[in-house]
């Protein structure tokens, strides 16, 4: 990890797809099964550090396209090429025996900025 890693936001919403479940032999089971596959894959990722997550699916229901988002992952992260290999996942994460990934029933956008901290650049009073 760099001396300045980059504070990531990952927002995930699900989508209609999910909430249409059973469908091609498809179960909301295996949707959940490849979405903790690929949480355990974006924790293990070199380069993440995994800070915490939320799940608001208690608060928003049906699918969601934008904010407010369904759940959050936080990560301090080494590059940005390894935040776009953690959004892959999404297009990679096999969903049961189908031949559909997770994205078909999930959507992933990453937020990108820094820990909130002063930067050099201020000047604080005495």
């Amino acid at each position: 990890m760099t001396a300045q890693p980059l504070r990531v936001l990952f927002c995930i919403g699900i989508n209609q797809n999910f909430f249409d479940l059973p469908s091609d032999g498809i179960t909301s089971g295996d949707v959940w099964q490849a979405f903790v596959s690929m949480m355990d894959q974006l924790k293990a990722l070199p380069g993440v550090s995994f800070i915490g997550d939320i799940d608001d699916d208690s608060h928003l229901v049906g699918p969601s396209d934008g904010w407010p988002w369904t759940c959050y992952i936080l990560a301090d992260v080494d590059t940005q090429d390894t935040v776009k290999t953690a959004c892959n996942l999404f297009r990679t994460t096999p969903v049961g025996s189908s031949e559909f990934k997770l994205w078909r029933f999930a959507k992933i956008e990453a937020r990108i900025g820094r820990a909130l901290t002063i930067r050099d650049d201020v000047e604080l009073p005495d």
